[in-house]
C-alpha cells in the first residue's frame, strides 16, 4: 500500500473525517506501550523504530549503529520481525539458503552486516539472539512494541516529510501522537532535511556507497518497493544518472516474473539500464538478478557524537 496524499498536506476534509478513528488507533497504542516488558534480555538492547508508518530510513540506521558497536569490539545481533515472510522463528537468518517469502527483504539485507534472527515473538527472537552469543542485541522496528524491555532507543524520522499532517492513522501518518512518542525516544536520527525535536538529535544523509560503479549519465529505468521510492530516485539524480523511467511500487511489493518481464521489456525499449536499492534485490527472481544493477547507499552523520556517547554508555554499564 502507498501512503495517501493527504497524509502529508497540512489539513484536509478527508483527515478530519477520519480523526476520531485516529483517536482510537492512538489509544490502543498507548494501552499498548504502557505494558510492562514480557523479557529484559541480559544484554543491551538498542531499538532502531519510528513513529510514522512507513519507511523512513530504519534499515540504514540499524547498519550504521551495528558497524559502530562492531568497531568497538562488540558482537551485535539484529533482531526482527522479518515483515513479509512466512517464518515465524526465532530462526537465524541464512541469506545464501534463505528467501525473501520465508525472512522478508530487510533481513536478508541485514545478515550481510551481523547475524539476524526473525522471530513473530521478538521476546523469543532477543532469547535466541542472547543465548547465540551475543554482547548487543538491535531490534529492528518495535519502537511502539513493550514486549522486550530497551535500553536505548532511536526514531528515525524522515526529514522532508517529518511527521506528516501531525494525525495517527488512518488520518494521517502516525502510529501514535508524535509528542507522546518522542518521550519515549533517547535520540532521534533525522535523514534529509530537518525537524525540530525536543531529543538529542542527529543529522543523517543517504550517500552513495563508492564501488567503483560510474553511474554519471547512465540512461537508467529505476524501480522501487521502499516506503519513500521518490527519495531513491532522487538520490539516483543526484549521482548523475539519466533517470529515463521511474517506477514506484509499493513497500515491500512482490517481484513477481510478470512485473519484471514487463519492466525489461520497457528497459530495452528505452535503452536503460534497470535499477534498484539492495533491499528490492533480495526480493528479485533469480532469472533477473544479472540483469538488474544495485545502487547501495549508507548512512553517513555529520556529528556522531550524541550516538558515540550512548553507546559508550551503554557498553560501560
Amino acid at each position: 500500500m502507498r501512503a495517501p496524499d493527504f497524509w502529508f498536506r497540512p489539513a484536509g476534509v478527508i483527515a478530519a473525517s477520519l480523526a476520531p478513528l485516529g483517536w482510537v488507533y492512538a489509544a490502543a497504542t498507548a494501552r499498548r506501550v504502557a505494558a510492562a516488558p514480557d523479557y529484559s534480555a541480559p544484554v543491551p538492547v538498542i531499538c532502531i523504530g519510528n513513529i510514522n508508518a512507513g519507511g523512513t530510513g530504519k534499515t540504514p540506521t540499524a547498519i550504521a549503529v551495528a558497524d559502530r558497536l562492531i568497531a568497538r569490539g562488540m558482537s551485535p545481533h539484529f533482531v526482527t520481525r522479518g515483515y513479509g515472510g512466512s517464518l515465524e522463528g526465532p530462526v537465524r537468518v541464512d541469506e545464501r539458503a534463505h528467501k525473501a517469502d520465508q525472512t522478508g527483504d530487510e533481513p536478508l539485507l541485514l545478515a550481510a552486516f551481523a547475524p539476524t534472527w526473525v522471530a513473530k515473538d521478538r521476546a523469543a527472537g532477543a532469547q535466541a539472539a542472547a543465548d547465540a552469543g551475543a554482547d548487543v542485541i538491535i531490534l529492528d522496528d518495535g519502537f511502539q512494541n513493550p514486549s522486550v524491555a530497551k535500553d536505548l532507543s532511536i526514531v528515525v524520522v524522515d526529514g522532508k516529510r517529518g511527521f506528516g499532517n501531525g494525525r495517527v492513522i488512518p488520518a494521517g501518518p502516525l502510529r501514535e501522537p508524535a509528542a507522546v512518542g518522542l518521550k519515549r525516544a533517547d535520540l532521534v536520527m533525522v535523514i534529509g532535511g530537518d525537524v525540530d525535536v525536543d531529543v538529542p538529535k542527529l543529522r543523517g544523509t543517504l550517500t552513495p556507497l563508492q564501488t567503483g560503479m560510474v553511474w554519471q549519465d547512465m540512461p537508467v529505468l529505476a524501480f522501487a518497493g521502499i516506503g519513500h521510492p521518490d527519495k531513491f530516485f532522487g538520490t539516483l539524480r543526484q549521482a548523475g544518472v539519466k533517470l529515463i523511467q521511474a517506477e514506484a511500487l509499493a513497500d515491500h511489493q512482490p517481484l513477481t516474473p510478470a512485473l519484471m518481464t514487463r519492466l525489461e521489456s520497457e528497459a530495452k525499449l528505452r535503452r536503460a539500464q534497470m535499477v534498484t536499492t539492495e533491499k528490492d534485490a533480495v526480493r528479485l527472481p533469480d532469472r533477473f538478478r544479472a540483469k538488474v544493477l544495485t545502487f547501495p547507499v549508507r548512512l553517513t552523520c555529520d556529528d556522531w557524537d550524541p550516538l558515540d556517547q550512548a553507546l559508550d554508555g551503554l557498553i560501560k554499564s
